[in-house]
């Protein structure tokens, strides 16, 4: 157990890792509770407990991440990583402010929420691809594995706290409040990257201005099949999968008919499930591309027993089945794709990532909404439990022709930069 411990936390022994870590956690626990916050606003407040509302928030917030792709993997390439994310939270910070400001004093609309939630996607396009190729800056590529997990640690323990805090907020002094204290969390990543060491930072080649380079990264992704395989898996899981603002204010407020404390209690507990994944992936050697499909299936059996669950608790239950599947899922791909792509080519990949993960959001969140208000939220989790299996199926496909699925010998393996691929033994 302190073998695996030591192992699991190895990248905290880096002082700029630590700094940057803490940060994080903090800023983290604010954005959480700014998205239930959101979605229970939408829900409860300016509507009249309407998931297709939810879906469209979602999917404004969203869309940037597809709409912008093309300049956000570009400008994470070529500009310093450590002034962009200053410029991206203190922007983040701003909005969460002026979205609080509005709620407190009651003059919300649901168009305002709109609005917002699509400025505040924008400003994440640019920031999601900086933040996280910037890890391999604070550790290095023998450590950046390791810091890939241990970030959606911080990121997943912040979903545990945020929820729980939202909805006491919510409670007591409003949704408002929920806003503004995330608009202050950000002072912490802030303060983390004025307080780096420059001088222990390990500064990635940027990329070159040259012709080509905007299609560079798509080309790149095309011309590997591993990634090509990845990226339709993320397509599926991240359009119609990945849907649980919907599914879990649905669940709570038409089946269990609980309140904001009871919503955040659910979120809390799919926090708990995506904190084990990603402590999991943490005390992994290596990721693996099986670790794919196995997420995938697991996934899908998560959101059937979620669909079929006669209480809150056994609901509860089933999402953190579905927590530990997701992030299992997630932290591979994001391994994987980082660890065997060039470093200067690193942001656009990463961009490219995040744009099919949650690019597909403004098609599938909407879908599952209506879903939810026509069929009933439970049907909306069968469509997660179908987007589950279909990936599962494409990583099995990919498994099979480059090896066994089930005793996968031609496994990628990092080494550096580079991937090879290891023969029959």
């Amino acid at each position: 157990m302190r073998k695996w411990a030591a192992g699991a936390f190895r990248s905290l022994r880096i002082y700029n890792y630590r700094l940057w870590a803490g940060g994080s956690l903090v800023s983290n626990i604010g954005t959480w509770m700014q998205r239930i916050a959101q979605d229970w606003l939408v829900l409860t407040q300016l509507t009249d407990k309407s998931a297709s509302a939810v879906g469209i928030t979602t999917a404004l917030q969203f869309a940037p991440q597809l709409l912008l792709l093309p300049w956000t993997g570009l400008v994470a390439d070529r500009y310093n990583q450590r002034k962009l994310l200053l410029i991206t939270q203190a922007l983040m910070a701003v909005l969460a402010i002026a979205l609080g400001v509005l709620t407190v004093t009651g003059n919300v609309t649901l168009w305002q929420v709109y609005g917002f939630a699509f400025v505040f996607g924008c400003v994440a396009a640019f920031d999601a691809p900086v933040r996280q190729a910037f890890v391999g800056e604070l550790v290095g590529e023998a450590d950046l594995a390791n810091a890939v997990a241990l970030n959606s640690t911080t990121f997943n323990g912040a979903r545990m706290v945020g929820p729980a805090v939202a909805g006491i907020l919510i409670a007591s002094v409003g949704t408002g409040w929920a806003f503004v204290l995330n608009g202050a969390s950000f002072v912490a990543v802030l303060v983390s990257l004025l307080f780096l060491r420059m001088d222990q930072l390990f500064p990635h080649a940027r990329a070159p201005r040259r012709k080509g380079s905007f299609s560079e990264g798509f080309r790149y992704v095309w011309g590997r099949p591993d990634l090509r395989a990845a990226c339709v898996m993320l397509f599926l899981m991240g359009t119609f999968g990945m849907n649980f603002a919907i599914w879990i204010s649905a669940m709570a407020a038409k089946v269990f008919h609980t309140d904001a404390h009871g919503y955040g209690v659910l979120s809390s507990l799919m926090a708990v499930g995506t904190i084990g994944g990603a402590l999991l992936a943490a005390g992994r050697e290596r990721p693996l591309f099986a670790h794919l499909t196995i997420g995938s299936a697991v996934f899908a059996i998560g959101c059937v027993a979620a669909a079929l669950s006669p209480g809150y608790w056994l609901f509860g239950g089933s999402l953190v089945l579905i927590g530990v599947s997701m992030l299992t899922f997630l932290n591979t791909s994001n391994a994987l794709m980082q660890l065997t792509t060039e470093p200067a080519l690193r942001g656009r990949v990463m961009a490219i990532r995040l744009g099919i993960a949650l690019g597909g959001t403004p098609i599938g969140a909407p879908i599952v909404g209506w879903v939810a208000d026509q069929c009933g939220p439970r049907w909306s989790l069968a469509i997660g439990a179908v987007a589950g299996v279909s990936s599962a199926l494409v990583g099995a496909l990919y498994l099979a022709r480059s090896g066994s699925p089930f005793f996968p010998w031609r496994q990628a393996v990092v080494r550096g930069d580079l991937v090879e691929r290891e023969g029959p033994r």
